[in-house]
């Protein structure tokens, strides 16, 4: 039987769906992550104990687990479990992103200096540690200008600013969001050029190199700050097909660019008239649950059964989405407070088209909108014969929410 170590920070939302892909597959499943993982008193034998913030010590711990059970991948599910993953699969002899690859991926400045390398079209882009004096830098790119920390993800402390004072205030912002997270409050604060047009993501796989798209998903709803929450992600894309071409192409060579060679990747572009702008570029598949709105061929293949079956290395032929249109909204938080009720599910259950929603906050916890947010409120899932129907259904089926939130 294959053995597979998944990679879980506690915060996870996917666990249960790699499990059960691993099922589905007939592999045993090591769980590493945190010690408070849910799963840990179940998984008894099946569970190593890591700390997501040190990579290198984690990974020598999966090396010695794989010294004694031999392993035939290691999957990281989510942003925190990468550069673990790679370094141990690098010194196990398993198929694998080169680290300092991987590496790139999580620190935007590495991402930004690859991309340059490449003459990938990429944002202008400064970078102001504590003392420079980040006006001044945002004035060299020119207004408006998009403020980002280096080691967050998922839009947490984005920030768009338009003059000298919104940029002083957005970096300050930013600085009290990393510090209250436990990140350094003084780590730089990358400044990009702002880039209109439409924002898109790319689902994909690799291998040896090849990228092999899965999916393209369009985000209709408008990313234009100050904050930039992702809400709705609808494929297949409505841009006309030879610009998916151009994107894919685009897409290709970034990916080259950063070193990456096997497993999934999900990056994010942007289409401004003609001209494909590269903004990001994960080494793992698109996050929380959204990945449920991704079936495969006849069967309704799941996305992690694909990326399981990749990670253990059986062969199959290219892999085509379901036909349906489909889609998923990331419910976003309205205001800061205390959740109380989310309430009209089982209407927007009954909205055609729409097929599964999860809310994944209890009641009784605080919660924050972006930029200060770490997560959604939940999911809203919807398939149907058009793109237009699929994006018609979601809104609707938001539109019966009423999310009550106390304030403290």
């Amino acid at each position: 039987m294959a053995r597979a170590l998944l990679i879980l920070p506690t915060g996870t939302y996917r666990a249960a769906d790699f499990i059960e892909a691993a099922a589905a597959l007939d592999a045993e499943v090591i769980v590493a992550s945190e010690e408070d993982m849910v799963l840990a008193d179940q998984l008894g034998d099946g569970f190593l104990l890591i700390d997501c913030s040190r990579p290198e010590e984690s990974a020598r711990r999966i090396v010695e687990l794989g010294d004694r059970q031999p392993l035939d991948a290691i999957v990281p599910v989510d942003d925190q479990g990468v550069l673990i993953a790679a370094l141990a699969a690098e010194q196990l002899g398993l198929t694998h992103n080169p680290p300092a690859a991987v590496a790139a991926t999580r620190n935007k400045v590495m991402l930004r200096r690859a991309l340059a390398d490449a003459e990938i079209p990429q944002p202008a882009h400064e970078l102001a540690g504590v003392p420079d004096d980040v006006a001044g830098l945002a004035e060299v790119i020119g207004y408006p200008v998009v403020l980002k920390p280096l080691s967050m993800s998922a839009s947490r402390g984005v920030i768009r600013a338009d003059d000298a004072d919104e940029a002083r205030g957005a970096a300050e912002r930013i600085r009290r969001i990393l510090a209250v997270a436990g990140h350094n409050p003084s780590e730089p604060i990358l400044i990009e050029q702002y880039v209109p047009g439409i924002e898109l993501a790319v689902e994909g796989v690799l291998r040896g190199g090849e990228l092999e798209v899965l999916a393209f998903f369009d985000k209709p709803d408008p990313l234009e700050g100050p904050f930039f929450e992702e809400t709705l992600f609808i494929t297949p894309s409505r841009l006309h097909p030879e610009m998916l071409d151009e994107v894919e192409r685009v897409a290709a060579r970034a990916i080259r660019a950063i070193g990456l060679r096997e497993g999934p990747v999900h990056a994010e572009l942007r289409v401004d008239g003609s001209r494909v702008v590269f903004l990001e570029a994960a080494a793992r598949s698109i996050g929380g649950l959204c990945g449920r709105s991704l079936r495969f061929g006849l069967l309704g293949t799941p996305l992690e059964v694909v990326l399981l079956r990749h990670a253990l290395g059986r062969p199959h032929r290219k892999i085509r989405r379901e036909d349906p249109a489909s889609g998923v909204m990331m419910l976003p938080i309205p205001r800061a407070g205390i959740l109380s009720a989310v309430q009209g599910t089982d209407r927007a259950l009954e909205v055609p088209g729409v097929t599964e929603m999860e809310i994944t906050i209890p009641p009784g916890r605080r919660v924050w909108p972006l930029p200060e947010a770490d997560r959604y409120l939940g999911f809203l899932f919807a398939r149907g014969p058009t793109p237009e129907d699929v994006e018609e259904a979601l809104r609707e089926g938001f539109a019966c929410l009423d999310i009550v939130i106390d304030s403290d």
